[in-house]
């Protein structure tokens, strides 16, 4: 009996990490279902892995995560097009350069880079489980460290700049996946976070004048996309995943992030709070 095809998701894949991500799946035999904001460079991505893999099994979903409508539709496309899915890669993210809202009226930073990828994940939470065994790998970052969140006020101004604003968000990042993957414990289902590494892509660039100026100096000595993919392609190929489950991991090693990212009561009000923001 064949084996059953292996189905990947990869958010963010229109360039950077997530496109090399992408790639290195498609390598590793993954049907791969491309999303991104810009249909036009997401189709231009969607080529370059399908000629770089060999692959024909690359499929591109357009989607703004700047809007929980759009992440819904992203969703029920994958839904009504794979009866499996065996793998979620969290990678989509940016920096804003001015404080902005998204869509739905939230700070535009923790809506693309926690809110979005909470809402997809508990959205096909039911198709993971039912493919077991199977992986969520969500993309964190180092910056999380020093950051705090306050639940109650997640999604407003704040204390806001550009970089405290994307710190926080990767605080969510793992205090997402710590309580994700207790809610997961016995399915087969595994999820960890990362740090990819300091990695050169355009993240950066629009990081506020100052912070952005120095990131387009220090971007040529930085690591590449393709290194700064190798953490979740390992995460998400990796013969056994289960020692990383809710683990927060740089390189091949399990680390450990700041002592507020251990926090599981605030990962559980950080939960309700966010359920309540996307209307779950």
């Amino acid at each position: 009996m064949a084996e059953p095809e292996r189905i990947a998701l990869v958010t963010g894949a229109s360039a950077g990490i997530g496109l090399y991500t992408a790639l290195g799946l498609a390598r590793a035999g993954f049907r791969v279902v491309m999303a991104g904001r810009d249909g036009a460079r997401l189709e231009r991505a969607r080529r370059t892995v399908a000629e770089r893999s060999g692959s024909t099994r690359v499929e591109p979903m357009p989607a703004d995560f700047a809007s929980l409508a759009a992440v819904r539709g992203l969703a029920e496309r994958v839904l009504a097009t794979h009866d499996r899915l065996d793998l979620l890669v969290n990678n989509a993210g940016l920096i804003a350069p001015r404080f902005e809202l998204s869509a739905d009226g939230y700070e535009l930073t923790i809506a693309v880079n926690h809110l979005a990828p909470f809402l997809l994940t508990n959205l096909l939470l039911d198709r993971l489980r039912t493919s077991a065994p199977a992986r969520i790998v969500t993309v964190a970052s180092q910056a999380h460290r020093g950051a705090r969140i306050d639940p109650a006020a997640l999604a407003g101004r704040g204390d806001w700049s550009p970089l405290k604003a994307y710190g926080r968000s990767k605080l969510c990042n793992i205090l997402f996946t710590r309580a994700v993957a207790r809610r997961l414990d016995g399915s087969g289902v595994i999820a960890a976070c990362l740090h990819p590494g300091v990695v050169a892509t355009a993240i950066g660039d629009r990081a506020g004048s100052l912070a952005g100026f120095g990131w387009r100096l220090v971007k040529p000595f930085l690591t590449t996309p393709e290194n700064g993919a190798a953490t979740s392609l390992f995460l998400a190929t990796t013969q056994d995943p289960a020692p990383f489950h809710g683990a927060y991991v740089i390189g091949k090693r399990i680390a450990q992030p700041d002592p507020t990212a251990l926090d599981d009561e605030l990962a559980e009000k950080l939960w309700a709070e966010s359920t309540r923001l996307v209307g779950l």
